[in-house]
Order: structure tokens, then sequence, then C-alpha cells
């Protein structure tokens, strides 16, 4: 059973930084592109970031520059370095394997003075 737990989240001041990590069981990690996605309160979940297996990646145009996605097969752990961060970046964050259809169960960003 795939599980995917992410952490990192929190409260931040406009400008600061976090870390997220999403840590994944139950699945041959290396295999798999996975992804971060966001939901802000009253919208629709959207892409953030991706990451192929080989380590390519791609950014929603809103965070290009600012945000960071990388992984680690060894620990089986794929992360998000938020820079620079907007109030218009708090929202709920998820760690995705599409193709295994997984959902972690999110993490809670909120950019805020």
């Amino acid at each position: 059973q795939v599980q995917l737990v992410e952490s990192g989240g929190g409260l931040v001041q406009p400008g600061g930084s976090l870390r997220l990590s999403c840590a994944a069981s139950g699945m041959i990690f290396s295999l798999y592109a996975m992804g971060w996605y966001r939901q802000a309160p009253g919208k629709q979940r959207e892409l953030v970031a991706t990451i192929t297996r080989g380590g390519s990646t791609n950014y929603a145009d809103s965070v290009k520059g600012r945000f960071t996605i990388s992984r680690d097969n060894a620990k089986k752990t794929m992360y998000l370095q938020m820079n620079s961060l907007k109030p218009e970046d708090t929202a709920v964050y998820y760690c995705n394997v599409d193709r295994l259809s997984a959902w972690g169960q999110g993490t809670q960003v909120t950019v805020s003075s």
C-alpha cells in the first residue's frame, strides 16, 4: 500500500522560506515521476511542480525562480524548497504520484505578516 507523508509546512512571513518533504513507502520510489500540488481556500487544486524519474523538473509559472523540487531516491523522499514566499502561496500542499493515483494528506503553508 502506497503511503505519502508530507511535512515541513507552517506559518512564515512574506519573503521567507520553507522546505517541504514527502516521505514515500509501499512503492519503488525511483521508478515514478512525482509532483507537488496545492489548494488554496475556495480554489481548485493546482499543479506546483513535477520531477521525473531522471530528475527533470517542471514548474508552474507562478513559482518559477522561487521554488525548487528535488528528490532523494535513497531516502525515498521528495522535497520542495520554497523561497521568497508570498501571501498568495498560502495553501495546503500535497504530494502526488500520478501513475499510482496516490496523494498525501497535505501540509498547511501560511504566508502572513
